[in-house]
């Protein structure tokens, strides 16, 4: 994770980005991550913590309706950037289990990237307790953060 967050550091310090995160089910744990690369102040603009659906509706913008989905994911990802004026964010949304929510099964996992003006949205079946499903989320979704930033823009 730590060379994860040192490239992520690296690209967006050469590029001039501020990046964010909007985190569900991760509830911190992504923004942490961030957080500790180098020179953090410079280009993490900070996250949001949404555990709560009215928090994602009131202060992200996400439609109400259903919050495990794709579009949820989405929404966060650009609800993030807007209120933090932030040009790269990353979104979690999802079910850490034990058992399912809104007939999704445990592990089920939406995450969302906004880089360069382009939204991707993953969706992932993560297997273990809800604290292994937590972890595999966090990773899963810096690594996509930084394979996004990774591509050259207007890739």
């Amino acid at each position: 994770m730590a060379s994860i967050a040192a490239e992520i550091a690296s690209i967006a310090a050469e590029r001039s980005l501020a990046v964010a995160c909007a985190e569900s089910l991760t509830a911190g744990a992504i923004a942490s991550a961030l957080a500790r690369g180098e020179g953090a102040a410079s280009w993490f603009a900070g996250g949001v913590a949404s555990y709560m659906s009215r928090v994602k509706y009131d202060v992200l913008g996400v439609t109400e309706g259903p919050v495990i989905t794709a579009s949820c994911a989405e929404e966060m990802a650009q609800g993030v950037a807007k209120l933090l004026a932030a040009d790269a964010t990353v979104a979690v949304t999802g079910v850490g289990g034990p058992g399912e929510e809104e007939g999704e099964p445990a592990g089920t996992v939406f995450i969302a990237t906004l880089v360069d003006g382009r939204t991707r949205v993953e969706l992932h079946r993560f297997d273990g307790d809800p604290p292994s499903v937590l972890d595999q989320t966090t990773a899963a979704a810096v690594a996509q953060l930084l394979a996004d930033l990774r591509r050259a823009p207007g890739d």
